[in-house]
């Protein structure tokens, strides 16, 4: 078998130019079939996972959602690339030695000029993350970082099933606790009128399938049960009180619940039953 038909990526014809230190570059994209993509279970996350293909090997989606400048390593998700506002030009060709000192501090073999990899895939994705602070509230900034912070700890979790004993297991529970930052600050912004979502289409938080405003509700609430602080034992009873009369509302849980198909609902089912089990309650 040639090395042409084993290939899981190409390059796109459509040249990008980037917003801030204007190189032209060819965005690297997945190829999706003659079985590459093998669907698998998918975890309380949300998150798709995918058996290896014994042609192709083991493929990671979520390693070619962001586009990054090869040169100044700009990046953001594939519709806000080329959106950057003009006024924040200057300042991201000043952070971009911060970019990659930041980046290469975790992940010092990181190289955008080369084929992706999973650590190159981490690396975009972080860097997506961090340069959606140069974006203004129209863009829905903050839930766009949640699902950034999100996706890097699941590839930082692939990366330690593949070399453990790095630390990379750490790292994902640090991303996953910035996500849930995120997520709740992003809903906290929306319902205040600080900044709204209208400028996600989709929610993710995966590439299979978008579980739109649910799911991200449904996301905070999970993230806090697993990922929340737990100094203070009051402050954390109030805030899962919090999470459960909200899943129970947007999901219709509780004493009148009927079950209900679909992998969100189930999951909400059980971050509910898991939630009145930590507080010691029951809807019998």
């Amino acid at each position: 078998m040639s090395a042409e038909d084993r290939k899981i990526s190409f390059q796109s014809k459509e040249e990008f130019v980037c917003p801030a230190c204007g190189i032209t570059f060819h965005r690297e994209e997945l190829l999706s079939g003659s079985g590459r993509l093998i669907a698998g279970a998918i975890t309380d996350e949300l998150h798709r996972l995918y058996e290896p293909s014994v042609k192709f090997g083991e493929i990671y989606p979520l390693t070619y959602q962001a586009t990054v400048c090869p040169e100044c390593w700009f990046a953001a998700m594939d519709k806000d690339f080329l959106s950057l506002p003009y006024d924040m030009k200057a300042r991201v060709q000043k952070d971009r030695a911060n970019r990659f000192a930041m980046v290469r501090k975790i992940l010092p073999s990181v190289n955008f000029h080369e084929p992706r990899d999973l650590i190159n895939g981490i690396a975009s994705l972080y860097l997506a993350l961090c340069c959606y602070d140069y974006f203004p509230k129209e863009f829905s900034p903050t839930i766009k970082q949640a699902i950034a912070s999100l996706r890097t700890a699941w590839l930082l979790e692939h990366l330690h099933e593949k070399y453990p004993g790095q630390h990379f297991d750490w790292l994902a529970v640090l991303f996953k606790k910035k996500a849930r930052f995120f997520y709740a600050e992003a809903i906290l912004r929306e319902q205040s009128g600080k900044e709204p979502l209208s400028g996600i289409k989709n929610f993710g938080p995966d590439t299979d399938k978008n579980y739109s405003y649910e799911g991200a509700l449904y996301l905070s609430g999970l993230l806090q049960l697993k990922y929340g602080p737990r100094e203070d034992p009051e402050h954390r009873r109030e805030s899962l009180d919090e999470v459960k009369r909200t899943i129970a509302k947007i999901f219709g849980l509780g004493k009148s619940s009927k079950s209900k198909p679909g992998p969100l609902l189930e999951n909400a089912r059980n971050l509910y039953d898991s939630i009145n089990l930590e507080l010691n309650e029951t809807d019998e």
